[in-house]
């Protein structure tokens, strides 16, 4: 391949990775602080269980998920300087803000909720895990909104060989963005939903004794996955209203993830619609289908990664749709040799994290929810009686 190929795979590659722990937080935030919350209002020791139980999940994933966006942050300047220099003062300015709101607000709370445990009234914590949720929508909406920019170059003029921002209103009402955030937001939901499924049948599969516990998280698991698969294909289908003409026509690779990822969509509803829904009572004690909802929980990540590629692949050759080409954005002076060596080390330290996110999150699931570490309180610091609930 030559420096352009390589360059446009290791985006790729990396970006699909880091897109990996994206799509699972996306999906976790928002159950996790459910589940908190009907455990302040409850007070049920099952709450609080689920609380501690997935949360640690939700933790395990985001502590390792950042890091991968870092890379991410890294190749802009490495690899595509050519776009900093033509469109930075317009795509540079939602990228700056999400990376406050991920690296400083986001983690933060999150911070506060994680060592808050047994130290914070109880609806301050509660608050806490709220904010990591709305702080990780922020997020997701101003990458999606620094995307769109190049799948619609709204809000911007061509002034002295550079872009420049003329109305941010239309920047965050882009065309290309309304649809295609709450198409993310679905997928999430989809993919935490169906980790709540998978991870629940293996344990109920096992004759747990922790039956209502995962029980529950079963049919939180079918009710989330049914309302984000169901989100993900309405709005994706509302997407092609503002795909313009011939965009999936200049790179022919685009037809072949657009068409499986809708295909992989209608079977996934389907299966939802027919399969898990209507049975959500009884799907606990059904143990021969938890060996093929085990099977589906990769299945939402696959879906949402082929969707990445289907939208990125269908705006080739152009990075910023016909504004600038994917050739001239790249940094000047690189060569196969330099692409190549970041590449395999991007590569290889993302594909690690993923690894070592998968075997911590599968062992925290076979272990159970028994004494997990988050919310235990140190053995010389006993939790506060006037702080618990």
């Amino acid at each position: 391949m030559d420096v352009l190929e390589l360059a446009r795979t290791q985006f790729a590659v990396t970006g699909s990775l880091h897109f990996l722990f994206v799509v699972l937080t996306l999906g976790l935030a928002p159950l996790v602080a459910i589940m908190h919350t009907r455990w302040a209002i409850s007070g049920r020791p099952v709450q609080e269980g689920m609380t501690r139980f997935w949360g640690q999940i939700y933790v395990i994933n985001y502590a390792l998920g950042i890091v991968t966006g870092l890379v991410m942050e890294f190749q802009f300047g490495l690899a595509w300087s050519g776009l900093a220099h033509y469109a930075g003062d317009v795509f540079g300015a939602p990228l700056a803000v999400e990376t406050l709101v991920a690296f400083f607000l986001e983690s933060t709370f999150l911070g506060l909720w994680i060592f808050g445990w047994g130290r914070l009234p109880k609806w301050a914590h509660v608050a806490c895990i709220w904010a990591v949720t709305l702080t990780a929508y922020a997020s997701a909406f101003f990458i999606m909104v620094a995307n769109s920019f190049l799948q619609n170059p709204a809000g911007s003029v061509v002034s002295g060989g550079r872009m420049a921002l003329t109305d941010v209103g239309a920047l965050l009402t882009n065309k290309a963005l309304i649809f295609a955030f709450p198409h993310v937001l679905g997928a999430g939901l989809f993919t935490g939903g169906m980790v709540l499924v998978g991870a629940s049948a293996y344990q109920l599969r096992r004759r747990t004794e922790e039956l209502e516990f995962f029980t529950r998280s079963m049919r939180m698991g079918v009710y989330t996955a049914t309302i984000g698969i169901f989100v993900t294909l309405g709005f994706g289908y509302a997407q092609f209203g503002g795909v313009p003409e011939g965009k999936f026509d200049g790179d022919g690779a685009a037809a072949l993830p657009l068409a499986l990822m809708m295909e992989a969509g209608h079977l996934l509803a389907l299966v939802v619609l027919l399969g898990m829904l209507p049975l959500v009572g009884v799907l606990h004690r059904w143990r021969w289908t938890h060996p093929i909802l085990m099977a589906m929980t990769p299945l939402p990540f696959i879906v949402s990664i082929m969707g990445w590629v289907a939208r990125e692949v269908g705006r080739q050759p152009w990075m910023i749709w016909e504004r600038l080409t994917v050739a001239d954005a790249m940094s000047p002076g690189l060569t196969s040799g330099m692409v190549t060596a970041s590449l395999i080390a991007f590569t290889a330290v993302l594909g690690l994290l993923a690894v070592v996110d998968y075997v911590l999150i599968a062992r925290a699931v076979k272990r159970g929810p028994r004494e997990p570490a988050l919310g235990a309180a140190p053995a010389d610091e006993p939790r506060s009686p006037a702080l618990s609930y």
